[in-house]
């Protein structure tokens, strides 16, 4: 027997076994996809360790997982050897939800990447449901039409209805898909434990507008955040650390997650890895690889694993100011930008039109105190405002 162990590296996040890709009988090849794990940032594909014959499935779907636990077992020889044999020895093989775990599983799994599929099999659809398409916003307005008692997309019954009891009028009721429930727990978790404080300063954006513009192609302005941040460490190192029960931790490398919504479905925190050594044009790079993995459900493990510090680009939707934003558990702070506009400013004695923004810095008060959270500010802003 050959154990199938969860991975031993988790990212502070509850993790769900989503789904069984195959059920107790069936051949395995060694590295071919056999489950799937999920937590609030991704889900992700758990290859089987050897060939073989899944033999006993030990834990269901839906159920938490812990680092390095014992998930099923692969046998060698023939499916009927190690199916009656477990069965035999009364061995706690479970037929229950792995078979439709794994026939919804079957086919497409090659080929849709595990996001998409994900959001298929919490909604109950299937690829042929969506018109158009197969992308995280094509699945959400079959939802959503379905919700509002339209007819199912491409053909089908109506399988996505929760037994909710019906809604008054004028009323849509959608219910909680697993991604979500795992955000609202991590979010809850984080202010329960977590006693946030947060500082506002004021950006002028002159600098980096006059430097973006002179760059083919041009950065995001949210690398030049990754970048300012990056340098900003060094005024206040425990920013950029974590709160343990026992201790606390402060790292040198600077891991930054940039918190990237996935409209309705809420955002994932893929991580830009040792930004203190990239340029500018390294993180623009990155950043964009990892926003398009993020949004067609492409990311791995290693995109979302490590991160010591987060960014909020708020601003982008609108907003002036979010406070306080909350802290990715168990790192310390989380800085957040707000939108980019013209306004009148002193500068001496003149009144000036700059372009500002306002600039937050959420902090773990167990971890940092407001000299150091200033200090991070005044840094960060110095940066963004001396650009060259």
């Amino acid at each position: 027997m050959t154990d199938i162990l969860a991975p031993t590296e988790q990212e502070g996040t509850k993790s769900v076994l989503k789904a069984w890709m195959k059920k107790v009988g069936d051949a395995v090849a060694a590295d071919e996809p056999i489950l799937e794990l999920e937590t609030d940032k991704v889900a992700v594909e758990i290859a089987a360790p050897a060939a073989g014959v899944l033999a006993e499935i030990l834990v269901e779907p839906d159920a938490e997982v812990e680092p390095g636990m014992v998930l099923g077992r692969i046998a060698d020889g023939a499916a009927e050897k190690p199916v009656e044999k477990a069965m035999a020895q009364g061995a706690g093989v479970s037929l229950g939800k792995a078979a439709p775990a794994a026939a919804a599983a079957s086919g497409a799994a090659t080929r849709v990447p595990p996001g998409i599929r994900k959001l298929l099999a919490d909604h109950g659809l299937s690829e042929s449901d969506i018109l158009g398409p197969l992308t995280r916003e094509g699945i959400q307005a079959e939802v959503e039409r379905r919700a509002k008692g339209g007819a199912p997309g491409a053909g089908g019954t109506r399988t996505d209805a929760a037994p909710l009891g019906p809604a008054p009028a004028g009323v849509t009721r959608l219910p909680h898909d697993s991604m979500r429930r795992r955000i609202a727990q991590h979010m809850t978790h984080s202010v329960t434990v977590a006693p946030h404080v947060t500082a506002v300063f004021e950006a002028d954006f002159s600098a980096i507008i006059a430097h973006r513009a002179a760059q083919a192609p041009k950065p995001t302005f949210t690398a030049y955040f990754v970048k300012a941040a990056a340098l900003a460490m060094d005024a206040a190192p425990a920013v950029n650390g974590r709160w343990f029960d026992d201790r606390i931790e402060i790292y040198d490398d600077v891991n930054i997650g940039i918190g990237t919504a996935l409209g309705d479905k809420g955002l994932v925190v893929p991580v830009i890895q040792r930004a203190q050594t990239l340029s500018l044009a390294d993180i623009a790079n990155e950043l964009q690889r990892l926003t398009a993995a993020a949004r067609d459900g492409a990311l791995t493990p290693a995109d979302v694993r490590g991160g010591t510090f987060s960014i909020s680009n708020h601003g982008t939707s609108g907003s002036l100011v979010a406070t306080p934003i909350i802290i990715n558990q168990p790192q310390a702070a989380i800085l957040g930008v707000g939108k980019l506009e013209k306004r009148a400013v002193v500068r001496g004695d003149r009144v000036e039109i700059r372009p500002m923004a306002y600039v937050t810095l959420t902090i773990d008060h167990r971890m940092l105190d407001g000299h150091q959270t200033n200090a991070w500010l005044a840094k960060f802003v110095s940066v963004l405002e001396g650009w060259s």
